[in-house]
């Protein structure tokens, strides 16, 4: 006795409902703020609907990003529907998210005659397939198939074949086949792939009677949109897959390990056929999970030169990765006091000084929203080929509505680099960022680590101590480190260099220069306006505090 394996189908019925939802996806991770991100979610898919209402349009991309939690959105129609089919079709995508979603970040539906996709980061826009891997409702169909499912499945990848060759030669880009197929004396009727029927609009007709139709016409649907953004792959950020990061890190041997921290450790990896990137690996935990969803929040939107690029994420049960952009040269702290201390010339110390303020003063007041980044340290900021500075790890970063001073939030960051307001109350600002950043550009300068104690007199000094001695009694070059030759800089501009970081780290906050200033500051002439300014606070790592 033979055993048949049945498939399910949709009946071919050309008057059936063609704006079925086949497949969505809901995002992995909640909304950080539910007020804001359904007030942005709301704006853009209202301007997503404004767009396609008109004449002509099949394809929308808004976005609306107001205080934090943005929302990026695309939609796009059949171009043979009329518009009032086209939003019908929107309307039913924008239901057919809503509930099963719930408070996710993002979503993802594909219809007979539209897709809507939105999420809280833009790169989806060159990765249509980017969410898929999180898993999906697929919609199927309530007909079984008389046919073994190994001679269906031969009819319907013969006629993707055929459709899939003969599509791109035709002057409307669709196709229409009928095929009889007689297998053990049955029938398996293949209507026709598009049906132009008695409307001036050409409508996707797909029916199977007797065999498992939905799978026809999802594999018809992704060839259709794998074809027309096929440019666009390997341009945006997106979701690896547990295995292939595996793969290319070689099972996350020790031989490519680049480093280790509280979150877990960083890997050097080849993937995509050729690119170095950087994984990075989280241990799992509460505060894990939390650190990870803030980097895949943040600094997937965020593009500048001085900031570290997120290339894609992975998120595999208790498993969680990153994917970052890879700089050979690690982390600024190696070459100051690590092993390859004293390296350095004058001009990348400058350089590098000056490229952690430029990106410092694009996440306060450049970005659409201000981001706080609460953990600038040594350790944090990368150095590319060029040895050109790029601020990593944001998984302490906070969001920061444009019209407070101050919030009051938990301590979190790195004693001797964070600010005294904020180790001691739990005030924070952007000016938090500014304090660490006049550390780190005084620890370049003298190449020596913000804890380390040196012994001067009757009292130790840490290096804060130690830079506002030498600012008081005149002797600012004291502070440089010996291992760089005098002859490539100028006193002028280490002094500026100096008094900058010290202002960076006045007390209280309102006082501390924007790091736009700063910036404005660093890349101006030697000549610094003189400020009136007081022996900054020091915390040391046992919450000592030094005036």
């Amino acid at each position: 006795m033979m055993v048949m394996e049945l498939g399910v189908a949709q009946a071919s019925n050309k008057t059936a409902d063609s704006n079925t939802p086949l497949k969505f996806f809901c995002g992995s991770n909640d909304v950080m703020s539910p007020t804001a991100f359904t007030r942005n979610l709301n704006s853009t898919l209202s301007q997503l609907r404004s767009q396609l209402s008109n004449s002509g349009v099949y394809y929308a991309k808004a976005q609306s990003l107001e205080n934090g939690d943005g929302v990026y959105g695309i939609a796009q129609c059949r171009k043979y529907l009329l518009s009032t089919e086209c939003l019908a079709c929107f309307d039913v995508a924008v239901s057919a998210v809503e509930a099963p979603c719930g408070s996710a970040n993002g979503a993802h539906v594909f219809l007979d005659n539209c897709f809507l996709r939105f999420e809280n980061y833009d790169q989806f826009y060159d990765d249509p397939q980017g969410s898929d891997s999180g898993g999906g409702l697929g919609i199927c169909g309530n007909e079984s198939t008389s046919q073994p499912i190994t001679a269906f499945n031969q009819v319907v990848q013969d006629l993707l074949s055929d459709i899939r060759l003969a599509t791109p030669k035709t002057s409307d880009f669709y196709t229409a086949s009928t095929t009889l197929v007689t297998n053990n004396n049955q029938t398996i009727n293949l209507t026709p792939f598009l049906d132009k029927g008695s409307s001036s609009k050409s409508r996707m007709i797909l029916g199977v009677s007797s065999s498992a139709g939905l799978v026809l016409l999802i594999l018809a649907l992704f060839l259709w949109f794998r074809w027309h953004k096929s440019k666009a792959v390997g341009k945006g950020a997106r979701c690896y897959s547990y295995e292939e990061l595996k793969l290319a890190t070689n099972n996350f041997n020790e031989e490519y390990l680049l480093g280790k921290g509280g979150f877990g450790e960083v890997f050097k990896a080849i993937v995509d056929g050729g690119i170095v990137v950087a994984v990075k690996k989280f241990h799992f935990g509460f505060r894990a999970k939390k650190e990870f969803k803030n980097e895949v929040n943040l600094i997937g939107n965020v593009r500048h030169r001085n900031l570290i690029r997120q290339l894609g994420w992975c998120v595999d049960r208790t498993e969680l990765l990153l994917v970052l952009e890879y700089t050979p040269n690690g982390s600024l702290d190696k070459f100051l006091w690590g092993k390859k201390k004293g390296t350095l010339n004058w001009k990348q110390r400058s350089d590098i000084i000056i490229g952690i303020a430029r990106g410092l003063a694009h996440l306060h007041e450049e970005f659409h929203v201000k981001i706080i980044h609460r953990d600038i340290k040594s350790s944090n900021i990368l150095l590319d080929n060029d040895f050109q500075p790029k601020i990593a790890d944001f998984g302490l970063a906070r969001l920061f509505s444009g019209d407070q001073t101050h919030v009051s939030t938990r301590f979190a960051g790195t004693m001797g680099y964070i600010a005294p307001e904020y180790a001691t109350h739990g005030h924070m600002s952007e000016k938090v960022d500014t304090y660490s950043f006049g550390i780190v550009a005084l620890e370049v300068i003298s190449g020596r680590s913000c804890s380390d104690v040196e012994y001067s007199g009757p009292r130790m000094e840490y290096l804060l101590d130690h830079a506002w001695n030498l600012y008081e009694n005149g002797t600012h070059m004291k502070l440089v480190d010996e291992a760089i030759d005098p002859n490539e800089y100028q006193e002028e501009n280490v002094k500026k260099i100096i008094e900058t970081a010290l202002m960076c780290t006045q007390s209280p906050a309102s006082i501390r220069p924007t790091m736009s200033q700063v910036y404005l500051l660093l890349s101006s002439a030697p000549t610094l306006e003189q400020r009136q300014m007081s022996r900054p606070i020091f915390i040391d790592v046992d919450r000592r505090i030094y005036i």
